[in-house]
């Protein structure tokens, strides 16, 4: 049994505080009176009433306590229920490096593009549990697991170059996503690492986060941002200035290769947007699997049975106290 109001508990010094400052009228008053003979009441029975004269004090006490357990409200344990889900577990790091601002992908740059199809990807995501890591020269938790998408398209708003540092810490965002994941079920988590260069900073490095996540059985599916023609355009006062854009080399394609099927992920390269669209829907078949979401406590409330009988009580108290059992100051 349990209170769910327990500081209620501190009134029962109220009904406790009355009996003891009865009693030592009672002394005072019963010194004060003088027999000149007792021996004339000896021999003389006792009635119930005479016996029973203590009963209504009684009553107020009991009666009282209970009303004050009442507000405390008494509880019994009913059982419990855990509340599960099924769902996938996807943590997204996302590139917002200065090189994101190139702007091969129309409408817009990377960044612009790599929001849009994440807002789409994030609405998808029906019953399942997503969180969003930024990363650049740091990787920050811009939102913790959650099955409120809403929050997600919220925060992908909020997203944009230049928060961070500049770099491209990818070993730190890939630890900072696993550490998120590393106490749910391995075979419906997963890291979608979505990126337009190569690891340049940061710790740990990027193989020793990958073999962590390996360890840890979380996959991680890799995406390449770049396009077949990095050509883009840029205003320069009143004309425009045609430049290439960072691209993603062999080697930089080979590194997140690598990092993907270590860790039993997918690479892709995603040249427009449609392309990563698609990368983004794959990961749809992914296993889902149970999680404990909270665990939820029923309690049986006593408050009306124990309120009731102390009301009872007092009741029978009132009337005793004014009929049968009534005294005489």
């Amino acid at each position: 049994m349990r209170f769910a109001s327990p500081w209620f508990l501190l009134l029962l010094l109220v009904p406790l505080l009355r009996i003891w400052l009865r009693w030592r009228g009672e002394r005072r008053r019963d010194g004060a009176l003088a027999w000149v003979s007792a021996g004339v009441l000896e021999g003389i029975p006792r009635t119930p009433r005479a016996r029973l004269t203590g009963l209504p004090r009684w009553l107020e006490f009991v009666g009282g306590t209970l009303l004050v357990l009442a507000l405390a409200r008494p509880q019994l344990d009913a059982g419990k229920e855990q509340i599960r889900l099924r769902s996938r577990n996807i943590i997204v790091a996302l590139d917002i490096s200065s090189s994101m601002k190139a702007t091969d992908f129309q409408p817009g740059n990377r960044l612009m593009v790599a929001r849009a199809t994440l807002r789409d990807f994030v609405a998808r995501r029906e019953g399942d549990l997503v969180g969003l890591v930024l990363f650049s020269g740091k990787a920050f938790l811009q939102a913790p697991l959650t099955a409120d998408m809403t929050l997600i398209g919220r925060m992908l708003d909020l997203t944009d170059i230049g928060q961070l540092p500049d770099g491209t810490a990818i070993g730190t965002a890939l630890a900072v996503s696993i550490n998120q994941l590393k106490q749910l079920p391995a075979a419906s988590s997963t890291v979608v690492l979505i990126t337009d260069g190569a690891n340049n900073t940061g710790s740990p490095t990027l193989p020793q986060a990958t073999e962590m996540a390996r360890a840890l059985g979380i996959r991680v599916h890799a995406i390449g941002l770049t396009s077949a023609d990095t050509t883009q355009y840029d205003l320069n006062g009143v004309w425009s200035v045609r430049t290439r854009a960072a691209k993603l080399s062999k080697r930089d394609e080979e590194t997140l290769r690598r990092v993907a099927e270590r860790t039993g992920g997918t690479f892709a390269r995603a040249t427009d947007p449609a392309a990563l669209d698609s990368v983004m829907r794959a990961i749809d078949p992914l296993e889902r699997t149970e999680v404990p979401i909270r665990e939820v406590r029923d309690h049986r409330e006593l408050f009306p049975v124990v309120l009731f009988f102390g009301l009872l009580l007092l009741g029978l108290q009132a009337i005793l106290g004014a009929t049968w059992l009534r005294t005489v100051p």
